[in-house]
């Protein structure tokens, strides 16, 4: 009697289809049903000023930042000083306005103050040869302890409220077509980096590095000029969430960056379940950004204790990779 395929015996079980279908989209049915669960525990989740907050207060500047992740992620590295991006430009930013400096001069030299950490990512990890893991790490250490030598041992840099310009607060605070400025930013970054990562040949490049450096370079294609332009870009990237969240909040404070550390390269993870091959992708990015971002505000909403957001946030990572890992082994088999 001849072996039946898979496909045909989940086409003879509607039910196991179903429940094939839901296991291979981990992190859409994770979003799905989070999303359910908070609904109907929580009265003000669904409201329209809630969900605004979240896309708006929770969503949109890691999105910017996982964003930047996913790129340094495509080539098989990782970058851990993201943060320290956010926090020079942040730094760079409030400088050139407290000196008087117009504000389109002053987000010139935030870009140029974060996409100092790239530059210098790159000289280490293609200039000298060390590794992304190693050389963001150092990065990240030097930038910290350079931000308290900056500030006098941290001090936060305020902006006197008499004395912001408008223009700064149009960041953070500003709408465009009654859109908020901060998520028209992010979706153009969202729009612009899904083209260059699936449709161009730097995005090309940069995933087949990811998978098979050897073969790229053996191809005659100048791997580190890639890799350095892409830690660059990183860098580039994050800075924008540094210019919009100083201008939220104009203040900078030495290292807040990091704290969008963890839940970037989580982001970034759990968005590759969302490709078969388990490559790094924008649309995954984003959907992994939206569900934390309504994972931790539907945790607050319940009035779950902050530390145990973490723990339920770590476990929902956990649950997805875990799936989307398993799916792909057991596809590999068949």
């Amino acid at each position: 009697m001849p072996a039946r395929s898979s496909s045909t015996i989940l086409a003879s079980f509607p039910i196991l289809a179903i429940v094939s279908g839901l296991v291979r989209y981990a992190l859409v049915t994770a979003f799905i049903v989070v999303f359910a669960v908070f609904a109907a525990v929580a009265p003000a989740f669904l409201t329209g000023s809630n969900l605004l907050s979240v896309l708006v207060n929770n969503f949109a500047l890691l999105a910017i930042v996982a964003i930047a992740m996913t790129f340094a992620v495509s080539t098989g590295g990782i970058d851990l000083s993201v943060g320290t991006a956010i926090d020079f430009a942040s730094f760079a930013f409030v400088s050139l306005v407290l000196a008087g400096q117009p504000i389109p001069l002053a987000i010139l030299g935030g870009l140029a103050g974060g996409s100092l950490v790239g530059l210098f990512n790159a000289l280490l990890i293609s200039g000298i040869g060390i590794s992304p893991f190693l050389a963001t790490l150092g990065t990240l250490f030097v930038g910290r302890s350079a931000q308290q030598l900056l500030t006098n041992g941290g001090n936060p840099v305020y902006l006197p409220p008499s004395g912001v310009p408008e223009a700064f607060r149009f960041l953070g605070h500003g709408a465009i077509a009654g859109v908020p400025v901060p998520l028209v930013i992010t979706f153009a970054i969202v729009a612009v980096a899904w083209i260059m990562l699936s449709s161009t040949r730097f995005g090309r490049v940069i995933l087949a590095t990811g998978i098979q450096a050897s073969v790229v370079r053996y191809s005659g294609l100048a791997l580190s000029r890639y890799t350095a332009a892409t830690y660059v870009l990183v860098s580039l990237i994050a800075s924008v969430a540094g210019l919009v969240v100083t201008s939220t909040v104009t203040v900078y404070i030495p290292s807040s960056g990091n704290a969008f550390l963890l839940n970037a390269i989580g982001a970034t993870f759990i968005g590759t379940t969302l490709d078969p091959n388990g490559r790094p992708n924008i649309p995954g990015t984003v959907l992994g950004v939206l569900l934390l971002s309504i994972v931790a505000n539907g945790l607050l909403l319940s009035g779950l204790n902050f530390y145990w957001q973490q723990v339920a946030t770590g476990l929902l990572i956990f649950t997805v990779l875990a799936i989307g890992f398993a799916n792909r082994k057991a596809t590999t088999r068949a």
